[in-house]
């Protein structure tokens, strides 16, 4: 199996888990139980080593361009899952969920793309968190909270995850052009927010470092 399609396929099954988080964040009553419940879908892609595109951006600070091309492969798989995701619910009685996606994705029709972008981006940084906290925390406790409380705040605070709208514009049936314009609007921002923690971490590793030097010659 080729690594591009190897790529998609894990970005793919991404998409499926992120409509697995957004039914169950839909058929909550109780926002914050489905807040905290939608972080199921992101443990098991962090688990399993799925592809999820805000989990993997930030690290395009670390790759070379090539990396850009595994970033558009994974969306493009995240689009195809939740795609997926979402047309199977709408064959099932568990379509309903669809009303409230629509009227989530009726704001995001509503709202000006600087919103959008300004959203989106918060998010992005809450979502590298996540990844990275999973990837580098030793702890099993400080792990699954590195998973589950950046997606619960989020979520609360509205903030713009384009995989998670893939999922509500396909269950709400509300495709057209202008939602993906916003779509890749919500990318971008996800995308900003994404490299930004770890821009600014590497910005200040390298300032750390040259300080010590500086102290050395010194």
């Amino acid at each position: 199996m080729s690594k591009l399609l190897d790529t998609f396929l894990r970005a793919a099954a991404t998409g499926l888990m992120i409509g697995v988080g957004g039914v169950v964040y839909l058929s909550c009553d109780n926002k914050y139980i489905g807040a905290a419940l939608f972080g199921t879908g992101l443990f098991v892609i962090l688990s399993f080593g799925f592809n999820l595109y805000t989990g993997k951006v930030g690290y395009a600070v670390e790759k070379d361009l090539r990396y850009l091309k595994d970033l558009a492969v994974i969306w493009l798989g995240n689009l195809c899952g939740t795609a997926a995701a979402g047309g199977l619910i709408l064959c099932t009685r568990a379509k309903a969920v669809g009303e409230k996606a629509a009227e989530l994705c009726r704001v995001k029709m509503d709202d000006s793309m600087l919103s959008l972008f300004i959203l989106a981006l918060f998010c992005g940084m809450l979502m590298f968190i996540a990844a990275d906290g999973y990837k580098t925390i030793d702890s099993s406790l400080g792990k699954h909270l590195a998973i589950f409380l950046p997606v619960i705040v989020f979520i609360l605070c509205g903030f713009e995850h384009c995989v998670a709208n893939m999922f509500y514009f396909t269950a709400a049936k509300m495709w057209s052009s202008e939602a993906f314009i916003r779509l890749l609007v919500m990318t971008a921002g996800n995308s900003a927010g994404g490299v930004l923690i770890p821009l600014l971490r590497k910005g200040f590793i390298i300032s750390k470092n040259s300080d010590k030097a500086d102290k050395r010659a010194a």
